[in-house]
């Protein structure tokens, strides 16, 4: 019996930060749709049931059979999990008279528990609901309530279920790190052991038993994760690893030779190809956003198809997807919602390929991609880099998209990122960028009146990209920015700041 955790995914938004905050712990967490229960439980040791949006009270409740978990495996509810625990087994759930929602405190906590060691009365938690449990499932007993919560935490006697209708995923409760510590490495008996160094170790020799002397082909984009997958891969299989970087031509300003140089340096076996003609001529005419987004892929394929062909008895393709472009979520309506990302660079290839598919890092959270380079003395400069659109800076053109407009947006992008580093603001921003606005207005140089570009800064901080807030820049970085743009760009006379938060705007602006 392997130490993994299951999480059962009953729609809640938070359902991806449970196991976030658990692999946190150093151990290993999987989530599943609730409706998807795995046949084969013996390789979980602890079970977490996640909120949801949905009402137990509700007709169409999601109503998972737990009867091989449920007093055999230690089970922890969270919200709608708790409330469920409860209504499903001789407990009362019932409408809140106001809606429970946001900061609260501990008013009570039963002492001598094991699950709220390190807890105590005006502990903070947050809360998410609007209904409550009014009467505990049989054999339970009460260990914690708040001011308006009775029932806000409890135990089923002579089980390891517990049930709790606050969030302790969320930071706004501040001791709900140590809550699923005492659940799961003092109740559940969890080891603590799933690190990066020890991902690496598995991973690679999982990799080797996988692949043997075959050949592997991996598109390179530059990023993070393209990157880690790499050195895995480097690690497991040597030279028999084939990278291809393409250059679409919407890159930023001499990223192609930049990194080029930097895979060098780290020992991989990688080939540069330069397409941006093949790019630029097929994108020529097209201001649609979702076409150009496809015609980049199509292209994209095309070229990376060619150049594959070229490494002669090819097996695999590898990939550098991660965990949360695979996650079969659910919906707030209860039924299972596919959300697999498919980028063109590490999706969406056609079948004549006939490549079998590897991906090391399909289990890991974006953060942990980064923990598990930094582990295998990977650079800083390749695992700090932000996010950078598979489409590059051809989302990032509003309009149709030129070769001069490629190159202005280049130059502003630069002055910008540079401006960032130089400042000590580079690593504090999630993502940043520049968008060419399809704008021209009037402005005035010297002694004329001039009619030219307008360019948006675009700058966010996130954790994973699904939510994202404007950062508050200093005035005088954005003067100084500004005034470089308009000085040394020739063709704009005209810069603003983007302060939209994710939702409702998107980070991109196509």
């Amino acid at each position: 019996m392997q130490n993994n955790v299951l999480i059962l995914d009953f729609g809640s938004q938070y359902t991806q930060l449970i196991a976030r905050r658990v692999r946190e712990l150093n151990i290993y967490s999987e989530i599943k749709p609730f409706n998807k229960l795995p046949k084969d439980l013996s390789e979980y040791k602890a079970v977490i049931l996640s909120g949801s949006p949905s009402s137990v009270r509700s007709d169409n409740a999601p109503h998972p059979d737990l009867s091989e978990i449920k007093g055999k495996k230690p089970l922890l509810g969270i919200c709608y999990g708790a409330q469920y625990l409860s209504h499903f087994n001789g407990g009362n759930v019932a409408p809140s008279a106001t809606r429970e929602y946001g900061r609260a405190n501990l008013s009570f906590v039963k002492s001598g528990e094991e699950f709220l060691k390190g807890l105590g009365e005006g502990s903070q938690v947050w809360m998410s609901h609007s209904d409550t449990i009014k009467e505990l499932p049989e054999g339970a007993i009460r260990l914690a309530s708040t001011h308006d919560v009775e029932n806000a935490a409890y135990k089923i006697d002579g089980e390891a279920t517990y049930g709790i209708q606050f969030h302790p995923e969320v930071y706004h409760t501040t001791d709900g790190k140590k809550l699923l510590e005492n659940f799961l490495v003092n109740i559940a008996g969890l080891k603590q052991d799933w690190t990066p160094d020890a991902f690496v170790e598995t991973t690679v020799d999982e990799l080797k038993a996988q692949i043997g002397d075959d050949k592997v082909i991996l598109g390179l984009s530059g990023g993070v994760d393209s990157s880690v997958a790499a050195m895995l891969l480097h690690k497991a299989i040597g030279k028999h690893l084939h990278c291809i970087f393409v250059n679409n031509g919407l890159l930023r300003k001499n990223e192609f030779e930049n990194v080029l140089d930097q895979y060098e340096h780290m020992g991989l076996n990688v080939k540069g190809v330069d397409a941006s003609a093949r790019f630029l001529d097929a994108l020529k005419g097209e201001s649609d956003p979702e076409k150009k987004r496809k015609i980049i892929g199509g292209v994209f394929i095309d070229v990376f198809d060619d150049e594959a062909h070229k490494v002669e008895n090819a097996k695999w393709l590898a990939q550098g997807t991660i965990y949360p472009d695979r996650i079969e979520s659910v919906s707030a309506s209860g039924g299972p919602s596919a959300v697999i990302k498919s980028h063109h660079n590490v999706g969406g290839l056609p079948d004549y390929m006939k490549l079998k598919i590897v991906e090391p890092l399909k289990m890991l959270f974006k953060d942990e991609v980064r923990r598990v380079g930094a582990s295998m003395g990977m650079s800083e400069a390749i695992l700090g880099r932000h996010p950078f659109p598979g489409p590059g800076l051809g989302i990032r053109i509003l309009g149709d998209i030129t070769a001069e407009k490629v190159a202005i947006l280049q130059e502003v992008d630069a002055i910008f990122i540079e401006g960032l580093k130089k400042w000590g603001l580079y690593d504090k921003v999630w993502q940043a960028g520049a968008m060419l606005l399809p704008v021209d207005s009037v402005g005035v140089m010297g002694d004329e009146r001039t009619y030219e570009k307008c360019v948006a800064l675009r700058a966010v901080e996130s954790t994973d990209g699904m939510t994202a807030d404007w950062v508050n820049l200093p005035y005088e970085f954005l003067q100084k920015t500004s005034n470089d743009i308009i000085n040394k760009v020739k063709g704009v006379n005209r810069v603003v700041y983007d302060i939209s938060s994710k939702p409702p705007a998107t980070i991109e602006w196509e």
